[in-house]
């Protein structure tokens, strides 16, 4: 197509300076400091503990495409999501026309292999919209992180940092830039196409590029032809300066996200091993464990850092934050990176420093502080993991007897007894001497078989209120008529929480007598009631028969017509019922607990506003039920209050860590007589 303007390739500055040579520079000296920088940035992860993550490609590629390029995420937040979906779109199919500037810069009338004819102009039409809608994003999230900034993206104090509004309103500028210099090199074209009686490129009304040429139909050929190098070349310094900038900051995300969600964890439930590659046999052999110092983060977690966006949707969600506990997710992740800038700089040494993480750039209370619920992993659009990075430095604290006192007693009661209680073992089956007469259990330590293992676990088997539970499930199993037995004094706690707090020497000894406990009774399936064993049994010990959850039981059996329910007792109640994080958010199981609510005729039901893998946890699990948190409030008051918005007056748990905490907020926040808590296996007892 013939043009009116002289392209840069072909232009002349001052009458003897051609431009092409702007064109060679710019792109040269912008590529050569953006690979400096990234070898920069990459420098502590070549430092760092390895990290498998190249299996089950083709998984890992979807998950890619679904939430990286699909932005799946991004709308559990409406407007920030739809500004970020925009961005991002705008981004990808802007980024072929980035590409053809620069190269135009070099070759008159250059088009990407495939962009030529109709392929082409549809192309133009969809970069015009695309460009068109970016700008307006940008005006929109300057708007909004200047002036209505959600609270989310404030700055404790206690942090000593600033926010990185000015940050993002920077980016933000330098997009708005680049679109808006793109519309102005195209627009100036058309004008000047059209002044010379041309045929000019069709330009869609109302989009970015229509709008300049409107506004510049009356400029003349000179201030057309100036303004159509201008734009270019500022179009191009801008590409090449925000591309180098971005890993300056938070924004190094838009390059790390990408690969950071290609090698995101696959399976939930389960923690990382103390170190990949060193068998579980082996860890004895260890000269340290966990994290202490920087480099003893893994690689993975390293990008992890990199590529937090600092937009606090993890934060926002994280009941410990919620209470004013010390710990807020995002800020481990900022703090981290902004060590590693610090210590590992762009210009200078790298200055590494052989100096523990506690103490200096994290706190023991705040990494003690996470109830490992999982609320903030569910929420990261990009997949940042927070529970394996805290179990570890929690190893590395318990290597250095950095153990909070509350929980030294319960750990050691572990070590000698099998539960945190210390309790003697022979008394852990003493539950089924109170059962009916209809409900019998068999006991493997005597010799029995059953085709079913019901797996009890610690807190279920000796807490007088808890021990219910216990009751209440084995009935369930007797009424569906299930062949089952437990393993009584030969049962030691699951371990779950133990190896979440630190102490791997001792979850593997407890995983090693429980494995083998199980094994010896032959059993063909594990049932528990409790989540957290659920989580450990089923992810984490390995060659064990298939392990189901009671509510997974009771709906089978309820399809089966082997369960069957009579109407509710009390149809004036309104019940709802409250996700466990180890039943919902780690393992999935969401809709069996409804179904089984659902089953009993006239029984009204109600969501609270955060549910299922949004559930607010009740800040109870496992060994948290003895430590002692510096909070404002307890995390299952503020769950009491949200049944109470709900328009509830049952809270239905199907975890006795959750049912414990529950029943003490509801003593606490003055509401007995008018709330109650119950567990789902005892109110499914009820209606058999």
């Amino acid at each position: 197509m013939e043009t009116a303007l002289i392209s840069p390739a072909k232009a002349w500055l001052f009458g003897f300076i051609p431009t092409v040579i702007f064109s060679v520079i710019i792109p040269v000296i912008g590529v050569a400091c953006f690979t400096y920088i990234i070898a920069k940035r990459a420098a502590p992860l070549i430092r760092s503990r390895q990290d498998p993550r190249l299996n089950h490609v083709g998984e890992r590629v979807m998950a890619m495409l679904k939430y990286a390029f699909g932005q799946y995420r991004q709308p559990r937040y409406m407007m920030a999501g739809l500004i970020h979906i925009t961005l991002f779109t705008g981004f990808m199919i802007l980024s072929l026309r980035s590409i053809t500037l620069v190269i135009m810069g070099l070759s008159s009338g250059f088009v990407l292999p495939g962009l030529g004819g109709i392929a082409g102009q549809i192309y133009s039409i969809l970069k015009d919209i695309a460009a068109t809608f970016v700008l307006a994003a940008c005006v929109v999230g300057m708007i909004r992180r200047g002036i209505f900034r959600p609270e989310r993206y404030d700055v404790p104090k206690r942090y000593g940092k600033k926010d990185h509004t000015a940050e993002a309103v920077f980016v933000l500028g330098l997009i708005t830039t680049l679109v808006t210099c793109d519309m102005i090199f195209e627009g100036t074209q058309v004008v000047a196409q059209l002044q010379k009686g041309l045929h000019p490129e069709y330009l869609l009304p109302g989009m970015g590029s229509w709008l300049a040429a409107n506004m510049l139909s009356g400029a003349s050929l000179v201030s057309l032809q100036r303004l159509h190098l201008a734009s270019f070349y500022l179009h191009d310094m801008v590409f090449f300066f925000f591309l180098c900038f971005l890993p300056m900051g938070k924004h190094f995300h838009v390059i790390t996200s990408i690969p950071n969600v290609f090698f995101m964890k696959l399976k939930k439930g389960v923690i990382k091993p103390v170190e990949w590659g060193v068998d579980d046999t082996k860890l004895d052999e260890l000269k340290s464990f966990g994290v202490k110092k920087f480099e003893d983060f893994t690689w993975k977690h390293m990008l992890d850092f990199y590529s937090c966006a600092d937009c606090g949707r993890c934060s926002d969600q994280c009941p410990a934050n919620a209470v004013k506990r010390p710990l807020s997710p995002r800020f481990i992740s900022i703090k981290c990176r902004d060590y590693a800038f610090k210590n590992y700089p762009i210009r200078g040494e790298m200055t590494p420093k052989d100096e523990p993480l506690i103490g200096n750039i994290l706190s023991e209370d705040e990494i003690w502080s996470c109830t490992t619920c999982g609320a903030c992993e569910a929420e990261c659009p990009i997949f940042i993991e927070y529970i394996d990075k805290i179990v570890d430095l929690r190893r590395g604290m318990v290597d250095e007897g950095l153990v909070p006192q509350s929980l030294q007693k319960p750990l050691k009661a572990i070590e000698k007894r099998g539960n945190p209680w210390g309790k003697m073992e022979k008394k852990r089956a003493e539950w089924t001497k109170s059962l009916p007469e209809t409900c019998q259990v068999k006991l493997f330590e005597n010799g029995d078989e059953a085709e079913t293992l019901y797996f009890v676990d610690s807190i279920s088997s000796y807490d007088d209120r808890m021990q219910n539970i216990a009751r209440a499930t084995a009935c369930v199993l007797s009424a569906a008529g299930e062949d089952f037995g437990i393993l009584g004094k030969d049962e030691k706690d699951s371990g779950n929480e133990v190896r979440r707090f630190g102490e791997e020497m001792l979850y593997q000894d407890i995983k090693a007598h429980n494995t083998a406990a199980i094994l010896d009774t032959k059993a063909k399936k594990i049932v528990t009631a409790d989540p957290h064993a659920f989580n450990t049994l089923k992810n984490e010990y390995t060659g064990l028969p298939p392990v189901e959850h009671i509510s997974q039981t009771i709906v089978r059996n309820i399809k089966a017509g082997k369960i069957r329910l009579k109407p509710v007792e009390d149809d004036s109640k309104i019940y709802t019922y409250h996700d466990p994080c180890y039943l919902g958010r780690h393992n999935g199981v969401y809709d069996d607990p409804r179904q089984a609510l659902d089953a009993i005729p006239g029984l009204r039901r109600v969501d609270m506003l955060k549910s299922r893998d949004r559930s607010f946890c009740c800040g109870g699990g496992g060994l948290m039920l003895f430590y002692e948190p510096e909070e404002e409030q307890r995390m299952g008051v503020l769950r009491v209050q949200m049944a109470l918005r709900a328009g509830a007056n049952v809270i239905v748990t199907a975890c006795p860590f959750c049912l414990v905490n529950m029943e003490d907020a509801i003593k606490v926040s003055g509401l007995e007589g008018k709330m109650e808590a119950i567990d789902l296996s005892e109110l499914i007892q009820r209606h058999i």
